[in-house]
């Protein structure tokens, strides 16, 4: 049973969901998943988990990513982003050096409020869901931090791209507005391309075309790993598998563990003790 992960380069007015779900028929997998969705209108890479590697999601979880997005100044809509309904509007009047120090100034750690038209959950309620239906989620901000901030060009008059570094977690809908706020106006996001998810660039990525020929390749789930190996014998494998702590000389760290050239997943040795950390069996 092949497992590992697939890099796709999804395209918009598809769901994250829905490309898992094309994967998955085409390997015939038993499980598939994402490492971090992407909204119906992004697009851009999409890291896809297949069969043991689905595991990894929480590995993965807190991973910084990088997009590329275009974001409009003057107005803001009720999704923060130009599909949505405007309900605010303000003259953009920015320099560009004070968009470049508004840009500056947003890096670092701060308190984000997510949008309401979100995948975000309060008390079961799903955000999207209720502002669809006319409601509101009772949100409270969040800290995200943002690790580097571009300006990419202007292309045309209040509409920029911009290319953003930040934690996982971070709704780039939100920044748009935030940054906007700095500048005395209003913004939203016009489209967003995700380019890096951790160590996966978008460069390495498969079109769904390309996987519905079958011309791709499955990362192996050993190979995300930068980490030192230890091979196990039988009697240790067995142990091991079956939650027991073995004896382990080695220095205090995480491992990769092998048995018969098999990767089982990852191993921590802490004074002197060697346990598996995530099975990957």
């Amino acid at each position: 049973m092949v497992s590992g992960i697939i890099l796709v380069n999804k395209p918009k007015e598809i769901s994250s969901n829905k490309v898992v779900n094309i994967v998955k028929h085409k390997l015939k997998a038993k499980k598939c998943g994402h490492l971090g969705t992407l909204d119906l209108e992004g697009e851009g890479l999409l890291p896809v988990t297949v069969n043991k590697g689905t595991k990894l999601f929480d590995f993965f979880l807190q991973k910084d990513k990088t997009y590329e997005a275009n974001f409009v100044f003057g107005l803001e809509t009720d999704t923060l982003d130009t599909s949505g309904k405007v309900v605010k509007e303000k003259e953009a009047n920015f320099t560009f050096k004070e968009l470049e120090e508004a840009v500056k100034n947003m890096i670092g750690k701060y308190d984000q409020m997510p949008p309401q038209y979100s995948a975000k959950k309060v008390n079961g309620k799903v955000g999207y869901k209720e502002a669809r239906n006319g409601g509101t989620l009772d949100l409270s901000p969040k800290e995200v931090e943002i690790y580097d901030f571009k300006i990419l060009r202007q292309i045309e008059k209040n509409l920029y791209r911009f290319e953003i570094t930040c934690s996982s977690g971070t709704y780039i809908r939100s920044i748009a507005r935030d940054l906007a706020y700095h500048l005395g106006t209003y913004g939203s996001m016009q489209c967003i391309l995700r380019t890096r998810c951790g160590m996966f660039s978008l460069k390495d990525a498969y079109t769904l075309d390309e996987i519905e020929k079958g011309d791709f390749k499955i990362i192996p789930c050993d190979s995300v790993f930068n980490l030192p190996k230890i091979t196990l014998n039988e009697k240790e494998n067995f142990k091991i598998l079956n939650g027991q702590v073995l004896d382990y000389g080695e220095k205090d760290g995480e491992y990769k563990l092998y048995f018969d050239k098999k990767f089982l997943g990852l191993g921590e040795v802490k004074n002197g003790k060697l346990k598996m950390k995530l099975n990957l069996t």
